[in-house]
């Protein structure tokens, strides 16, 4: 750690995206009394959450039923594989109600959706939860989602970027096109608003044209919190531009460095303060009252992933139809295929190529081992009590450079993987003053900083 950087603790999200799907929805204790999307399960755990001091509720987001895998919706409909997603502002707003701290992260791609709309939605949320809304800015890689916005392909990997870029500015813009001191609210003149203060944004760009102002007024947060979680080098300069937050791949060490090397460059090069941009390592947990219940835990969810539902998982998320896979071949020949594809190249592929080399020969067979092991989140997944999760946390954290925090997912039963999370293992990390202090500010903004 450079000396004369403030020393702050772990940040800690919950990633919510997937409480209901890849079987999750059917493990002993999982949705009792009630089914998905029912909105009180989801305000339960926002109770919980907050009294664990979660900094962030996280929902992911994809609009395409998985049809990658052999061109068909069939496998992903019949075992539930990242299928339903609904939108979840609603939900998030219902989660509000009930909590005053907790932050909330909705998703909305940059590659389909268009700023105005997701600009003024934004704005909104921010009011209704008081300055608790971060918007998680996606370019997306999935042909299912494409199609249902009448794209027949998707854009170039890189152009999907550019297009990212603006889309961010144009919200920022519209964001400021109402000033915050522009509202007057004087009740003697029935003067409302200071029309100097408030003006259009006349964007004409590449991708979008925008005539503003945002008819809204400005949020407590007046700019929601940004996050980006792109890790291709693309991606990463992207991160750099913009982003208030970045989300990473956790468990490989080695790739964990490499990202926050190369965001702290592109930060650099960007003029910003590479100290004041966290990442959240996404990382699976599973902690027990015993490493032996913790492990227990861990295989019973494993058994619901056959070849069929790991296909439909990694093809949907790399954007590539695996049937296609060869019985034998080099590592960069596959990369090469999924960029053609215009699909990315980071995920399995890319970790596998930094692991073993482009050279490397695969079977179809070890491949899917991998698979296995990245759609069950088990390549950065941990399992244990409370103190062997904790000492593990702390290590990683340590070595990736303090700065941020994890985005813990879970494929236990919800809600009770997750309050386990919050019950055992975050009160462990408190007492070792390893997190950052829960709720130190009004906004999720001041909440989230490093």
């Amino acid at each position: 750690m450079e000396a004369g950087r403030p020393v702050t603790g772990m940040h800690i999200g919950f990633d919510l995206s997937f409480t209901h799907t890849e079987g999750a929805w059917a493990r002993p204790g999982s949705w009792t009394g009630t089914d998905f999307p029912d909105v009180r399960l989801y305000m339960e755990l926002a109770r919980t959450a907050e009294r664990a001091g979660v900094g962030l509720l996280f929902f992911g987001d994809g609009s395409g039923i998985p049809s990658t895998w052999r061109g068909s919706i069939a496998p992903a409909v019949e075992w539930g594989i990242q299928w339903p997603r609904h939108d979840m502002s609603p939900v998030i707003a219902a989660m509000s109600t009930v909590t005053e701290h907790v932050g909330f992260g909705l998703t909305y791609s940059s590659t389909f959706m268009h700023p105005f709309y997701v600009a003024r939605l934004l704005n909104s949320l921010d009011h209704v939860t008081g300055g608790r809304i971060a918007f998680n800015v996606v370019a997306s890689t999935r042909g299912a989602d494409a199609a249902n916005y009448g794209f027949g392909e998707l854009m170039d990997h890189d152009l999907r970027y550019e297009r990212m870029e603006e889309f961010v500015a144009v919200c920022r813009a519209l964001w400021d096109s109402v000033a915050p001191d522009a509202i007057v609210r004087d009740r003697a003149t029935g003067r409302f608003a200071d029309p100097a203060k408030v003006h259009p944004i006349d964007h004409r760009g590449r991708f979008f044209t925008v005539k503003g102002p945002l008819a809204s007024v400005p949020s407590p947060q007046h700019h929601p919190l940004i996050v980006q979680a792109g890790n291709s080098p693309r991606g990463i300069a992207a991160s750099a531009r913009f982003a208030d937050l970045v989300f990473g791949f956790g468990g490989h060490l080695a790739a964990q460095q490499r990202h926050r090397k190369l965001l702290d460059e592109a930060l650099l090069a960007e003029g910003r303060d590479p100290d004041r941009v966290g990442i959240l390592w996404a990382t699976q947990v599973i902690v027990g009252r015993t490493t032996a219940e913790a492990r227990a835990r861990r295989d019973a969810a494993l058994a619901f992933w056959n070849e069929e539902t790991v296909a439909t998982h990694l093809s949907h998320n790399m954007g590539y139809d695996l049937a296609t896979l060869p019985e034998s071949f080099r590592l960069g020949e596959l990369r090469d295929a999924v960029v053609a594809a215009n699909a990315s190249p980071a995920g399995l592929v890319g970790s596998l190529v930094a692991e073993f080399g482009a050279g490397h020969t695969m079977s179809r067979a070890e491949f899917f081992a991998h698979g296995r092991s990245r759609a069950t989140g088990l390549d950065h997944g941990l399992a244990g009590d409370p103190a062997t999760v904790a000492d593990a946390l702390e290590e990683n954290f340590a070595a990736t450079g303090a700065r941020g925090g994890y985005m813990f997912s879970s494929p236990l039963a919800m809600p009770s993987g997750f309050a386990d999370i919050a019950e055992l293992l975050l009160p462990e990390l408190r007492r070792r003053g390893s997190l950052a202090p829960a709720y130190p500010g009004g906004t999720l903004r001041e909440n989230l900083a490093v």
